[in-house]
């Protein structure tokens, strides 16, 4: 009789387990996780991760070096993210400290990446900051619901290619005579996120990833949760390398917000600064409109960099955004903004600013290998007393004005294209448009900078010297 007590103890605690674990009576976690991983979302990504991503892989293998280091993270994220919407289906849907174990691993690989865009001299470095940028994107799977701090899973797929891509087009822009194998691999790297991870996004996770009910809770490690350093970073000389973030408020963080700043240490969000409530004008009471922002400086260069006047990042009267005399800042943006409210931006150099909302207005003056990139305007965007700026419109922009400025890359969507752009005493002026289909080419256009006025029939008629080309 004991011996018997003894085996219906041994069965009721096993199905005790089996359930606190999120398995039936009877199953495994083994055979729970096989089960699991023949989920047709998780066969789909499987999918994804041998069309999509392999191509990416074929192309990087030919051109080998630095870039087929960076596609072989790429390749290693993916096998994470894969493996994490495997655990979806045997996990309970994690509290904060829980989300930021779940996300270890990914952060890890994006970690990896990121580090390879660092340093002075990179090879190949729009092809890494392409790759490494782009790998935010898997970020989507941490997405909790509204107000936990992120686009919809299908939204951070696109805005976080959109913001990778602005590398990508350099690369294209670099190789698209000299070799076709770069723009395979730029090519293929698009196409792994549009439409390969938003549509794969869209069909089975597109209100966010569905997480188990009963499954098993993720417990989180004993280790503290990182504090970010208050010592600047290393230098970073590289034109429109990123940053790796800082925590944007001296407050704490709370709620999924902490999560995030925990997986912007391994650059998931690029490192972006963020304006919270408190940092706004309105609900200041010192009424100075500065915000109250922590920027990490770059350690002390062999050469100290000239400056005009001391760096601003501020939002004045609630109506005029300024961003004053940053330099070596690469990751710049402004996310709470409306369409009452301009941007100036004045004395920048080797820095990028992403303005990701619709403005008023926006004026770049006296900037020097600058990169601008935002989404809409409702007036125009000005170019004034510049030298080596690129911009990027993902969105509508009526009016592009461009005076006494020397080389000028302009990115146009194709929203943007019924707009016009006005040049005065501007030089080496090119304009990029989206090429005919989907999946077109960039075409580059030259502007005139040269005309011939011709006195005919008593007045002057001025033609190009030069016309547009693709």
């Amino acid at each position: 009789m004991d011996e018997k007590l003894i085996l219906r103890l041994e069965s009721a605690v096993s199905r005790l387990e089996a359930l606190s674990s999120g398995f039936p009576p009877g199953a495994s976690p083994a055979a729970a996780s096989s089960d699991a991983t023949l989920d047709p979302s998780v066969v789909a990504f499987s999918d994804l991760i041998d069309q999509n991503v392999g191509r990416v892989c074929s192309a990087a293998q030919v051109i080998g070096g630095k870039v087929l280091e960076v596609t072989k993270l790429v390749h290693e994220a993916f096998a994470v993210q894969k493996d994490l919407l495997v655990q979806l289906k045997l996990t309970q849907k994690p509290h904060l400290a829980g989300m930021a174990e779940f996300m270890k691993p990914l952060n890890e690989v994006i970690a990896k990446a990121s580090a390879l865009t660092e340093g002075k001299g990179i090879g190949f470095f729009n092809h890494l900051k392409a790759a490494a940028d782009s790998l935010s994107a898997l970020a989507w799977i941490a997405y909790t619901g509204k107000g936990c701090g992120m686009s919809l899973p299908i939204s951070h797929v696109e805005e976080t290619w959109q913001m990778a891509e602005f590398y990508s087009n350099k690369v294209l822009i670099e190789y698209r005579s000299k070799d076709p194998n770069h723009v395979e691999w730029v090519k293929a790297l698009k196409e792994l996120y549009l439409p390969g991870l938003r549509d794969y996004v869209k069909s089975y996770h597109p209100l966010g990833p569905v997480w188990s009910p009963t499954g098993k809770v993720i417990a989180p490690s004993n280790a503290p949760a990182p504090v970010a350093p208050a010592a600047p970073p290393p230098p970073r000389s590289s034109q429109f390398s990123s940053e790796s973030s800082q925590a944007s408020s001296s407050k704490p963080k709370e709620g999924m917000s902490a999560v995030f700043q925990q997986l912007n240490s391994g650059n998931v969000t690029a490192g972006l600064r963020k304006v919270t409530d408190d940092m706004k004008t309105k609900n200041r009471t010192d009424r100075t409109g500065i915000v109250g922002t922590s920027v990490k400086e770059s350690h002390a260069s062999p050469r100290a960099l000239p400056k005009a006047g001391p760096p601003k990042f501020e939002l004045q009267m609630g109506r005029k955004w300024v961003v004053e005399n940053q330099i070596e800042k690469k990751g710049l943006a402004i996310e709470d903004c409306d369409a009452k409210q301009s941007v100036y931006i004045y004395g920048c150099k080797n820095s990028v600013l992403q303005v990701q909302g619709k403005v008023n207005n926006i004026t770049i003056d006296k900037c020097t290998k600058m990169g601008v990139v935002f989404k809409d305007v409702v007036a125009a965007c000005e170019i004034v007393n510049s030298n080596g700026l690129e911009v990027q419109c993902q969105g509508t922009a009526p009016t592009i004005l461009v005076d006494n400025t020397s080389g000028c890359q302009l990115y146009l969507s194709r929203d943007s294209l019924e707009g016009s752009i006005s040049t005065a005493k501007a030089s080496e002026i090119n304009v990029l448009v989206p090429g005919a289909g989907p999946d077109g080419d960039w075409v580059e256009h030259s502007l005139p900078q040269q005309f011939i006025h011709v006195y005919k029939d008593g007045r002057f008629e001025t033609t190009s010297a030069s016309h547009s080309g693709g």
